[in-house]
């Protein structure tokens, strides 16, 4: 397994991640059984980067992952995040990055996830109502106390990055990446490339639109969060449909999925980035941990270039489970 180093403070990772959100929620029915047997796969294969947050399930996800790792703690790179604030009952608080607040947080995911530290600790969304430095300067003491090993924000601005990285560094920022969100490109990228942070790509597969999976929306269960995206609507979801079809056509070329040339794709964009694709299934993760060896030559990427441009997809996305404040 190749290893890719996000920031300057130490952090190297498998060159890609497993993220294990829809395991506990928001794209239907996991079983837990096999979300479990696909962590403990990804570990076999060298994907030692696992990414949880306490708002996940809420809380459920995280005890799936301190379960699943329960034996094997130092083979993981594992990360997880506070800030969306939910009750047991799954309401949504708001967004909280109060020291006060950010203190009890890790505490609270060190007990579920059964471990003495966390290796990477993100804010998962800025509190508009506290002062950057004031979260991050809670976060630079759980560093000091040694509950935490390095520091992230999630969908962070360039300024507010900026200002954060003043107070502690930052090793790590984890926004949405992938052929059909592009938006780090304009001002994201360029700033953290200034200050030496890394990426962490999530959704890099347009939340398994880029899969070639999804033919119909009826294709997605009842309780999957998608179904309210955008871009899984109506005349949205036929045109970027007919995107997904070209990408395949260039992957059947290639000897490879769709999935794996968006995967690809993004992995080529920089060795400061690292793509952490969602799944609760070990036959995709299989698939995904392939797309290492799918080597993109220059003409291959203007293709997709030019199938898929920047700002090709078709209905606004939105960036998670929760508001973004920047």
């Amino acid at each position: 397994m190749n290893k890719r180093r996000l920031g300057t403070q130490g952090l190297q990772t498998s060159a890609i991640g497993l993220g294990c959100m829809g395991m506990s929620e928001f794209y239907g029915t996991a079983d837990e059984g096999e979300a479990i047997a696909t962590i403990h796969r990804a570990l076999e294969l060298g994907v030692n980067f696992l990414d949880t947050a306490d708002a996940y399930g809420p809380f459920k996800n995280e005890r799936l992952v301190g379960r699943a790792i329960k034996d094997r703690r130092d083979d993981v790179v594992l990360a997880t995040k506070f800030g969306s604030v939910r009750t047991e009952q799954g309401e949504r608080l708001g967004i909280r990055g109060d020291r006060e607040y950010v203190l009890a947080a890790c505490n609270a995911s060190l007990e579920r996830l059964g471990t003495d530290h966390i290796d990477v600790y993100y804010q998962h969304r800025v509190d508009p109502n506290t002062p950057i430095e004031e979260t991050v300067g809670a976060m630079a003491e759980l560093v000091e106390q040694g509950k935490v090993r390095y520091l992230g924000l999630s969908e962070a601005a360039a300024e507010t990055i900026r200002r954060a990285h003043a107070v502690h560094p930052i090793s790590a920022l984890q926004s949405e990446y992938s052929l059909w969100t592009r938006d780090v490109e304009d001002e994201i990228l360029p700033a953290i490339r200034e200050l030496r942070i890394g990426l962490v790509a999530y959704s890099p597969l347009g939340r398994g639109f880029l899969s070639g999976r999804i033919h119909s929306v009826d294709d997605l269960e009842a309780s999957d969060f998608r179904r309210a995206n955008p871009r899984f609507q109506g005349e949205n979801f036929q045109k970027n449909l007919e995107l997904v079809e070209r990408v395949e056509e260039l992957a059947a070329e290639k000897g490879c999925t769709a999935a794996q040339i968006a995967l690809a794709w993004v992995l080529a964009q920089g060795e400061d980035i690292v793509p952490i694709p969602g799944t609760t299934r070990v036959e995709n993760l299989e698939e995904n941990v392939a797309a290492l060896d799918v080597e993109l030559s220059d003409e291959e990427l203007r293709d997709l270039e030019a199938v898929f441009p920047k700002g090709a997809a078709a209905g606004a996305g939105y960036a998670d489970m929760s508001p973004i404040n920047r």
